[in-house]
Formats: structure tokens, C-alpha cells, sequence
């Protein structure tokens, strides 16, 4: 479950975090109002669950109330990221001598959550993290116990923050605290700002909390958006579809054989576009599944794995070849098929598209990575 800002920004503070003052706003004239109370220039956000806002658009600067009134009215009913904008947050601007990075986030491949700083907040952490590992600060995390703040400081190490160190890891130590009272995923602000005086302020914040633990926390707020346009049409159909950043589209059957492709997405330096499961009753769906799949305009490559028991592997890529005639995409597309019906569904993809399926899943998810990566 992905926290509106402003809902995650509550817990941050409710936590002790320092957050600039502002108010939520639905319309022009309360962002105007929310503006005149704050009593200096602001800044207007769009209250969309992404990240990028900034180079999304979702991001203006106001001086007046009049200004945060435009800005509103430019923002409320736009598109950014993918979602429509509903509301936005308007907050006071805040004096800023440098911008830091700050998160603690679920790891799958170490097992475990790690913290993870960098002095260079403001932009894409993850392009960051690609030209200069050096520059991300990463340390795991023992689940069983809190962090304490002598630890968080030492992590901090070489950072070269100066008188700033120890405000930086009381944060950092707060962090984590709210990661764990509130089984999150992820607990992220970017950008962490420290002022001129050495005051250390959370400009942005996201939390995004473990589906599974939502009913153990009836004090969060509920999400405000019901998922991205791609999602609600995913849920209309009956199919759980999730977005995501990436360009590699994913169809499995299975919740668990989903997951597990996406993670060798992932380990194969590819990034998954959707999480989209058709397992269950939903097997003979997949011409609707391919539909929401090749709707996202993110996706460069297709990677199809199926693994039979129950279900026939040939009666999914049937459904599978008819969505793809009836919709002709150009992007290319690579297979791994086991399980019940599989020779019969291999010589189906054969005869009717010209590919050979893989013999193992590894290759056919090297070749859909690298397929996205030559067309992007």
C-alpha cells in the first residue's frame, strides 16, 4: 500500500521527523487558502502514489496565493506519472544548503532491510546507485531490534556531514523505527534537506506498507488513489494487475511463478513492467491479461512463462495467440513453457509466430532483458 505524501509525511512526524507545515488541498481555492496560512512562498505537489513528480510536472513553486491558486488549477485533473491528480499538497518552502537521501527498504536478495544514505538526494537514487555504487551508503538491518542512533552516526562513516552527523542519524534511526512499527517496505525521503542553520527537514517522504500487514494497522490512513488506470481496468476484468517502472512486460500463471519471474527479471539486470497474475480461473484469460500488458506504453520486450499443472499450458497460449493476432504488436517476445499441454503449446508458438520457445527460463528471460535494453 503506497501512502499519499502527505499521509506519509504525518507518520514521519507524528515519529519526530521535522516536515515543512502545509495542508492538503481539492480544489484551487484551498490551495490559495492553504497558501495564505502557510504566510510565505509554497510549493504545490500533486498527491499522486509515484515517484519523479518533479520531472513529471507535478511539481510548482508559488510566491502568492494567487500563484498556488494557478498552480492548482493547473495540477487538479492533470495526468501525472500515470495517475490523475486529485489533490495536492501545498507547503511551505524551506531554505536548503544541501540535499541528502534517505531510506530503509525491504531487500529481498540479502533477506533482510537495509538502510541506505547518500549525500546526493534530490534525483533518481537508482541512476545514482548505476554510474557510483561508492556514493550509496547501504547497510543491513537485524529486523529483531531497533537502530540505534550511535550506529546510525558510525554508518554514516566518511559522509563528510560535519556538525550535521548527529541530526542526520537520529533521522536515520527514527527511520527505521517507523519502518518497523508499521511493517513497511520501504520508508524513503528524498530529499532530505539540511538548512543553512543545520536544521534537518524532510522535503518528501514515501511509505510504501506490506499489502499482507494492512490489517494490522487500522491507524493508517487508507490509500487515496484505487491504483493506476491499467490497474482499475485490471480489477474491472477480475485480473490482480500491478504497474510498475519498468520495461520488461511480464505474463506467468501464478502468483508465486510471477513473483519468481520477476525476480529473475530483476537478477538479470532487467527491470518488470507489471505484476499480472493468471493462475487460478483466470488461466484461459490471457488475451485480456496481453491486452493490459502491451497497454502500457513503458513496456519494450514481453517475457511469457508458464508453467503447467492444473492448468494446460496450451489452452493459455491459445487465448495468448489470439490476443496477440487480434492486437499486432511489434515488440519482441520470448517464451518459456513447462507443465501440462506443453508440446502441444511449443508447436502452437512455432507454427503461428515463428519463435522456438526456450528449454530453460533463465534464457528466455536473458532474452526478453536484453531485447528491452536494445530498444531502449
Amino acid at each position: 500500500m503506497f501512502l499519499e505524501e502527505g499521509a506519509a509525511k504525518a507518520i514521519l512526524a507524528r515519529a519526530g521527523v521535522r516536515v515543512p507545515g502545509g495542508a492538503r488541498a481539492t480544489t484551487a481555492d484551498e490551495a490559495a487558502e492553504a497558501a495564505r496560512a502557510v504566510g510565505r512562498p509554497v510549493v504545490v505537489k500533486a498527491q499522486v502514489p509515484a515517484g519523479r513528480r518533479g520531472k513529471g510536472g507535478g511539481i510548482r513553486f508559488a510566491a502568492t496565493p494567487d500563484d498556488a491558486r494557478v498552480a492548482a488549477q493547473d495540477l487538479l485533473g492533470s495526468d501525472v506519472s500515470g495517475f490523475r491528480v486529485d489533490a495536492v499538497r501545498v507547503e511551505a518552502r524551506v531554505d536548503i544548503a544541501r540535499e541528502l537521501y534517505a531510506a530503509v527498504v525491504t531487500d529481498a536478495a540479502r533477506r533482510c532491510p537495509v538502510l541506505l544514505f547518500s549525500t546526493e538526494g534530490g534525483v533518481d537514487i537508482e541512476e545514482t546507485f548505476a554510474v557510483r555504487p561508492g556514493a550509496v551508503i547501504q547497510r543491513p538491518l537485524d529486523i529483531r531490534r531497533p537502530l540505534e542512533v550511535a550506529e546510525a552516526e558510525a554508518a554514516l562513516g566518511g559522509a563528510g556531514l560535519g556538525p550535521a552527523a548527529a541530526g542526520v542519524a537520529r533521522l536515520l534511526s527514527t527511520l527505521y523505527a517507523v519502518y518497523r512499527s508499521t511493517d513497511a517496505d520501504l520508508v524513503e525521503v528524498n530529499p532530505l534537506a539540511l538548512e543553512p542553520g543545520g536544521g534537518v527537514v524532510a522535503l518528501d517522504a514515501k511509505v510504501v506498507i506490506d499489502d499482507a500487514a494492512v490489517g494490522r494497522h487500522p491507524e493508517l490512513p487508507k490509500p487515496a488513489h484505487a491504483g493506476t488506470e491499467l490497474e482499475r481496468r485490471g480489477a474491472e476484468q477480475g485480473l490482480l494487475f500491478v504497474e510498475l517502472d519498468g520495461d520488461v512486460g511480464v505474463l506467468a500463471n501464478g502468483a508465486g511463478l510471477t513473483m519468481a519471474t520477476m525476480d529473475a527479471v530483476a537478477h538479470f539486470g532487467g527491470r518488470p513492467a507489471n505484476f499480472l497474475e493468471i493462475g487460478g480461473q483466470n488461466y484461459r484469460r490471457a488475451t485480456e491479461a496481453l491486452g493490459l500488458v502491451l497497454a502500457n506504453p513503458r513496456v519494450k520486450s514481453l517475457l511469457v512463462n508458464l508453467c503447467g499443472a492444473y492448468a494446460r499450458t496450451d489452452v493459455i497460449i491459445e487465448g495468448f495467440l489470439a490476443g496477440w493476432e487480434a492486437l499486432a504488436p511489434s515488440l519482441p517476445v520470448a517464451f518459456s513453457i513447462h507443465g501440462t499441454g506443453e508440446a502441444r503449446a511449443i508447436e502452437l508458438v512455432k507454427a503461428r509466430l515463428g519463435i522456438t520457445p526456450c528449454d530453460l527460463m533463465d534464457d528466455a528471460v536473458r532474452a526478453a532483458v536484453e531485447a528491452a535494453r536494445q530498444r531502449s
